[in-house]
């Protein structure tokens, strides 16, 4: 991301044109800290730093050689568990993924607008604008069934196919393999923004007999008035790409065909559920359906007969050696007790299962490391 040179020089101007002598600056997901170290460098008094990743050590490092370890605050953790002293004038970020829906970043974004930001205060970037097309991507579409109908071992493996039809995936697309024009699906103001969730239809008529194998997906982002950039097919590739997502068949389109496309996505705990339903309409008759699929992520990973069994709400669970192990290491994490001691009672209740006790250390520094308050 940091020699992304269209996103770097987008994200630097805009700091450019918001950040004063005196700005208080919060960089979320701050990752190695490139964003913050800038605002100081543009005068801000203060740059806050936040990072759940331990890349954070690099931002630590950096602003002591580059002299901004007064000004500029590292805080590993996630921005949602932090309370500053004071609230911010700009709050810069960059959570997305190929597309802005990408684990927790617009719950983030909002928190942060909310708890973080003073009311005058500016968000950076302001807007995405989403935009998706009708793509012909045969090769693209062959190397995703392409492993699943057909290798030289004589094995059948096409069950499968319906679980890579259902997945969509980060690809590079180019403007001759766009059928039609874009259309704008969704636009995402972080200014107003409060749902993690999106949804909208998308409709094409076909001006000329063509295949499409799926639904080509990118962004523009507006970082701060005219200052941005874009994942378009068109542009200079970005680390970004685009979002693919394949059809179940391809589809053999007619001129004047009508084709619509419901895309949603749907936040479920940190990942999203997106579902992509396709209806083909014969010359535009509403009554004539040329071809009609139902897709989700949801369906695009196997689940087995037993772990469904262990997901219904009516399973009453027991803990398994896994799980008495977690619960004796947490059990004993009470503030009174070392780590080294936990690992030794670790290792003495399941000896089988740890030979020696620095093998206890490693799982139980793991779950302090996830559970452990500092």
């Amino acid at each position: 991301m940091v020699a992304d040179a269209p996103r770097m020089e987008a994200y630097v101007g805009a700091l450019r044109q918001v950040v004063k002598p005196g700005s208080v600056v919060v960089d979320l997901g701050s990752g190695p800290g490139l964003f913050a170290m800038l605002a100081c460098q543009l005068g801000a008094r203060r740059v806050y730093a936040i990072e759940a990743d331990n890349v954070i050590e690099v931002a630590r490092q950096a602003a002591i050689a580059n002299g901004y370890q007064e000004r500029l605050i590292c805080i590993q953790d996630y921005s949602t568990r932090v309370t500053l002293p004071e609230r911010a004038d700009v709050i810069i970020s960059d959570l997305r993924g190929v597309l802005p829906w990408y684990e927790q970043h617009l719950p983030s974004i909002v928190d942060a607008r909310h708890r973080l930001l003073k009311s005058d205060g500016i968000l950076i970037p302001q807007r995405d604008v989403v935009w998706a097309a009708l793509a012909e991507a045969p090769k693209q579409y062959s190397d995703i069934v392409g492993p699943w109908e057909n290798n030289r071992y004589g094995i059948d493996l096409s069950y499968a196919r319906q679980y890579v039809t259902n997945s969509w995936r980060k690809l590079r697309v180019k403007t001759e393999q766009l059928l039609q024009e874009p259309v704008r699906w969704c636009e995402l103001d972080y200014s107003r923004l409060e749902s993690p969730d999106a949804g909208g239809e998308l409709s094409w008529t076909i001006a000329q007999a063509r295949t499409a194998h799926g639904l080509a997906v990118w962004f523009d982002a507006e970082l701060i008035d005219d200052i941005g950039f874009s994942s378009h097919p068109a542009n200079a590739e970005t680390v970004y790409g685009n979002a693919f997502f394949p059809f179940s068949t391809p589809i053999q389109f007619a001129e004047g065909d009508m084709v619509k496309v419901d895309l949603r996505a749907h936040l479920v705990v940190d990942d999203y559920v997106w579902t992509w339903d396709t209806m083909v309409f014969s010359q535009g008759e509403m009554t004539k359906t040329k071809a009609k699929f139902n897709q989700s992520t949801f369906l695009g990973v196997p689940l087995s007969l037993r772990q469904l069994r262990k997901r219904s709400a009516n399973f009453v669970p027991t803990l398994n050696e896994d799980g008495e192990k977690t619960a004796e290491v947490l059990g004993l994490m009470n503030g009174r007790i070392s780590l080294r001691e936990i690992a030794d009672r670790l290792a003495r209740t399941f000896p089988e299962r740890y030979p020696s006790s620095e093998l206890a250390f490693a799982e139980a520094a793991e779950l302090s490391l996830k559970y452990g308050n500092e």
